[in-house]
């Protein structure tokens, strides 16, 4: 028996809280553009791999763009921003024979996937070492079969964050969003721990893990364990549902700097987990129990190229 713990589906709530949680002060964003070749389908009836094969190319870009700044009492930004995110997916699937499909899949995988939203935030310290995340979001979760107000999901929330130290913060907070059909409530967690040395490390959740060593002032070299995925509203069977996209990598990423506004950053390494799950849109399933593990693909290269910038 399979217990979703953790949605999947409600990975891009949980980035943004990431992603909202740094102080940015100046326009800053990243373009990221990753590639998993052909490898093959595993049946979750017996986890044997088949011959049927599916691939995965995906574009990204996200981007802040703060409209208030202001310096507090205590010598932190007081800010408010808006934030744009979107994803791409195309897939190909190759020598599917339909009894093979998983029976939540009875169409086959999807073949693209569109993830974009808009969302405000307001950071600012409320004590020496408490701050107030406040974050608000609108998006488009599709299959891109048919696009309607079910493939619209919202997002909001308020994470109260404790920083311990310079290197190590915690938050936790409620945010608000209908991914289930109605509005419902449910925990925001921010984690980030991290050192500045030579030899530095990196834990953020739900981002992943790196370790990594400075070798000059623009080069670093970085081993990274890294979590991602995408969410798309689909109908099966006349019914709305979630479709999860989900997939961990381990790989070695170099980071080069470009003058002062710019990083560039690509990524070799294997994916370690591949696969796709589904979930009716309804309360009770965040403690289904499934009698089936998810749809999954064997392992093989990954790869992707990213250029950030900040001004």
């Amino acid at each position: 028996m399979k217990k979703s713990v953790f949605y999947l589906s409600q990975l891009f709530l949980f980035l943004l809280i990431s992603i909202s949680a740094k102080a940015q002060t100046g326009i800053s964003g990243e373009a990221k553009i990753d590639y998993v070749p052909f490898s093959n389908y595993v049946r979750p009836i017996d986890s044997s791999k088949t011959d049927a094969k599916s691939n995965f190319k995906r574009a990204q870009v996200a981007l802040e763009i703060p409209i208030s700044l202001k310096m507090d009492k205590y010598n932190n930004p007081r800010l408010w921003s808006v934030l744009l995110m979107g994803a791409y997916a195309k897939m190909e699937n190759k020598d599917y024979d339909m009894q093979l499909l998983p029976a939540e899949l009875p169409n086959g995988f999807p073949t693209e996937i569109l993830n974009a939203q808009i969302g405000v935030k307001h950071l600012r310290s409320i004590s020496q070492s408490w701050s107030l995340l406040i974050m608000a979001s609108v998006g488009v979760y599709s299959d891109m079969e048919q696009i309607n107000k079910d493939d619209v999901l919202v997002q909001g929330g308020v994470i109260f964050i404790k920083q311990f130290n310079p290197n190590l913060a915690f938050g936790l907070g409620p945010v608000l969003t209908n991914s289930f059909g109605v509005p419902m409530v449910l925990p925001g967690i921010y984690f980030n721990w991290e050192s500045h040395g030579a030899l530095h490390f990196k834990v953020n959740f739900p981002e992943g893990i790196e370790l990594g060593y400075r070798m000059t002032e623009n080069f670093d070299l970085k081993a990274v364990l890294e979590l991602s995925g995408m969410t798309a509203e689909t109908r099966i069977g006349n019914k709305s549902m979630l479709l999860g996209y989900q997939q961990i990598i381990a790989g070695i990423k170099p980071q080069v700097k470009l003058g002062k506004n710019w990083i560039f950053e690509p990524t070799i390494g294997s994916t370690l987990v591949r696969s796709f799950s589904t979930n009716d849109r309804k309360i009770k399933e965040i403690f289904k129990e499934k009698d089936l593990a998810d749809p999954k693909f064997t392992t093989t290269f990954y790869g992707a190229v990213a250029l950030k910038w900040k001004f």
